[in-house]
């Protein structure tokens, strides 16, 4: 009977109307530079009051979205009509010396080179012009380097580099990458890859080169400062292992160092209808600006489906659909990814959450998203503030809905989570002080707090809503029906305390509460706070 009844709950839940959204809207270091120490964890506080209210205090606007039909066919192929029809030049040479090389042939990782290649190690580089695979093909003119297939795929046996001025097109074309000769394509200038295939290959079995382990070579492809990187209805699959730049699919900004040298701006990638197999990495990226992840597959991935990562910011990840995941999240931003967009994507059976921002990752807005049966969490926020989740649904997921981590001002409106093997909504605080963590490069204050509004946190096996110690919560209009604990619905901590009064007032007088230490309350100013 009650298997029915759960059936019943989650059919209704799943289908019930979430508010639409219809269009998208972070010095860590003492004064002699020494690493910054973790944050000083406070005696946890035992004196809160509550205050009723106006829920009109509460009110914020839809955020706006962005128009993800800018990243269309049309768009793309505008893009590459802009290009200079200059003559093909390719040419193969050594690869000392070359930018888009320098961090294969520095540190010792030559040797990985050397002996797949049998000798100094090459590459085949495209140095100007605009230039097809046929065009590769007839100057490398050595089928020891390069082979055209019966079915006229193409394969390439050394790493393949795109120059700073110029373009690699292909088009309806398949392109192997050996994995026994460390074939990998490096983009320093334009490349466009449309209604294609890249596939790492593996010759001694004439077919695909599937993950083995995370230390065997595969294939890979790397973009670098100032490359421009489109990808449009291509399928990339079986790339990438665990070296540096060599995950899978990235876009990076070359080292400091290197960029002294060679002022590249940020790299920016367009990838769109795409899907991505089989990868070390899905998606990975390194100081990038304006990237956009749209309408794509990522299934099947090994560590990360997509992995926005340092310092990059105005990135839009919209209507991905992201599963499979072996190891980690589907989608995850980490470590100072600002200002961007995670909006519409489906992200299931991943090996851990959902989607997760981490590492002070602030000025986000997840919306819209449908998360369930992971691993982990539905949405996961960690040492991450200031970020706005809205009208996203958490289903079924073997931890929490949301999980809200030493993260503060974290807006959660209009969003249901059901279903989920823990709490709807968890905010918690944790002492990260006994972790390797470098408290310089990945700061965090030891602090949760959030606005709930709207949506629905129903029949979580731990109850809709649990917070360590907040610095403040503040609820209004959350559904809170169907418990599965047979003391019903029921709160715990600071909330529990409360109860009877959260009740009364969400759902008879309609109105707000917000829920601080009494210090804050009765306006004055605690001595925690000086």
């Amino acid at each position: 009977m009650k298997a029915r009844v759960y059936k019943w709950v989650l059919y209704m839940l799943i289908t019930m109307l979430v508010v639409p959204v219809q269009g998208v809207a972070a010095g860590n270091s003492n004064a002699n530079g020494m690493a910054k120490p973790p944050p000083a964890i406070a005696p946890l506080i035992d004196d809160y009051g509550i205050e009723i209210k106006s829920g009109e205090d509460l009110y914020l606007p839809e955020p706006e979205l962005p128009d993800t039909s800018a990243y269309s066919r049309d768009a793309v192929e505008a893009r590459l009509a802009s290009r200079s029809d200059a003559p093909p030049d390719v040419s193969v040479e050594r690869i000392g010396g070359i930018s888009a090389l320098g961090d294969f042939v520095d540190e010792g990782r030559a040797r990985e080179w050397v002996v797949r290649q049998f000798s100094h190690p090459q590459a085949i580089l495209v140095n100007s012009g605009k230039v097809t695979l046929e065009d590769v093909y007839r100057q490398v003119n050595d089928r020891r380097y390069m082979e055209r297939n019966e079915d006229g795929s193409y394969i390439i046996r050394l790493p393949l580099t795109i120059r700073q001025d110029a373009t690699l097109v292909m088009r309806d074309q398949t392109l192997r990458l050996s994995e026994e000769r460390g074939a990998f394509i490096a983009n320093d200038g334009w490349l466009f890859a449309i209604d294609s295939k890249i596939i790492g290959w593996r010759e001694q079995a004439n077919g695909p080169a599937t993950f083995q382990k995370k230390e065997n070579f595969r294939p890979f492809y790397v973009g670098w400062g100032g490359s421009e990187n489109f990808i449009l209805g291509t399928t990339m699959a079986n790339l990438g292992y665990l070296q540096s730049k060599s995950y899978g699919f990235t876009v990076a900004q070359y080292s400091e160092y290197d960029n002294a040298r060679l002022q590249r701006t940020a790299p920016h990638a367009w990838l769109v209808d795409s899907t991505f197999e089989d990868l070390y990495y899905g998606f990975y990226c390194y100081e990038a600006e304006d990237v956009a992840i749209v309408n794509n597959v990522y299934r099947d991935n090994i560590v990360y489906g997509i992995d926005p990562h340092d310092y990059s910011s105005g990135l839009i990840i919209a209507g991905n659909e992201v599963y499979g995941t072996r190891e980690k999240h589907g989608i995850i931003i980490s470590r100072e990814v600002d200002n961007s967009w995670i909006v519409g994507n489906r992200s299931y059976k991943n090996g851990l959450s959902g989607i997760v921002l981490d590492r002070q990752s602030s000025n986000n807005v997840v919306a819209n998203n449908v998360s369930y049966d992971n691993q982990g969490d539905g949405i996961g926020l960690y040492e991450s503030p200031d970020n706005l989740l809205w009208g996203n649904r958490v289903m079924n997921n073997l931890r929490n809905g949301i999980r809200v981590r030493n993260s503060s001002n974290v807006d959660v409106y209009h969003n249901v989570a059901v279903l989920n093997g823990t709490w709807g909504i968890y905010g918690q605080l944790k002492d990260l002080s006994a972790t390797d963590r470098n408290f310089k490069e990945d700061f965090y204050e030891y602090e949760v707090s959030l606005r709930v509004v709207g949506g629905e946190l129903s029949s979580n096996a731990s109850g809709p809503l649990s917070t360590d110690n907040p610095a403040y919560i503040a609820l209004y209009d959350v559904g809170m029906r169907f418990p599965r604990s047979d003391v019903g619905i029921h709160f715990e901590g600071v909330l529990g305390k409360y109860q009877m009064q959260i009740f009364d007032a969400l759902l008879n007088q309609k109105r707000a509460v917000r829920i601080e230490p009494s210090a804050v309350v009765s306006g004055q100013v605690s001595q925690a706070e000086n």
